[in-house]
């Protein structure tokens, strides 16, 4: 497995370059955004641990650069910012997951092996049709009534696990489990924040809503609205 690290300072990036390469990952470093958006567009990298705050380019637009031209590649984004509006920017620019620093090197670890797994288990031909909502799983693509959809990484993500579990209603504690993972921040609104946005994409301008809240008990992805 191929890891491209992007981060400013050469302590920590040696640290997880060390650390990795002790796991048998082969690590690549690049020490400032522009390099890193350079070597992220034009070699084959199956991860991308980005640091937040970088010279030359932050780690936001670098994520967003990336994410235009490789939809499949997971990143793991590193900020020392931890608000939800900060993990927020961070996933809205296109990451898959983020971890606050400082962190366990365990813990980053555990995020590259999940993010590593989830890559492994999108399949070719997996369409998910829910009324006139139609998302593909391996292009990681979305289209309701023949119009695209445009979704951040973790946005689709949310709309793949709901489509998953379509007519089956699921708790904001097994979406935040199943979706964020150890990640997730009980004390945050995330889960509502998120569900929001995908409302506003994917029932705003139709007379048809498939995301449904079910009062006390959380969130289902259906047709039709049944009393």
């Amino acid at each position: 497995m191929k890891i491209l690290v992007i981060e400013d300072e050469p302590k920590v990036a040696d640290f997880i370059k060390k650390g990795l390469e002790e796991q048998s990952y082969h690590v690549a470093l690049a020490y400032d955004g522009l390099l890193g958006e350079k070597l992220a567009l034009h070699n084959e990298y199956d991860l991308v641990i980005l640091d937040l705050i970088l010279p030359g380019i932050n780690g936001l637009e670098v994520c967003r650069h990336i994410r235009q031209h490789r939809a499949d590649v997971p990143i793991l984004m590193l900020t020392a910012l931890g608000a939800t509006k900060d993990k927020v920017a961070g996933l809205e620019a296109g990451a898959d997951d983020y971890l606050v620093k400082p962190f366990h090197f365990e813990e980053l670890v555990a995020r590259v092996k999940a993010l590593a797994r989830r890559r492994l288990l999108i399949s070719p031909g997996i369409i998910y049709r829910v009324a006139d909502l139609e998302v593909d799983a391996y292009r990681r693509t979305a289209q309701r009534a023949g119009k695209e959809i445009v979704l951040t990484a973790k946005e689709f993500s949310l709309l793949e696990f709901l489509c998953i579990n379509k007519n089956r209603v699921l708790s904001r504690a097994y979406i935040a489990e199943s979706v964020w993972g150890s990640n997730y921040d009980k004390g945050t609104n995330l889960i509502d924040v998120y569900i929001n946005y995908l409302r506003s994409k994917i029932d705003k301008g139709s007379d048809t809503p498939l995301i449904h809240t079910v009062i006390g008990m959380g969130y289902v992805l259906k047709e039709k609205e049944t009393c």
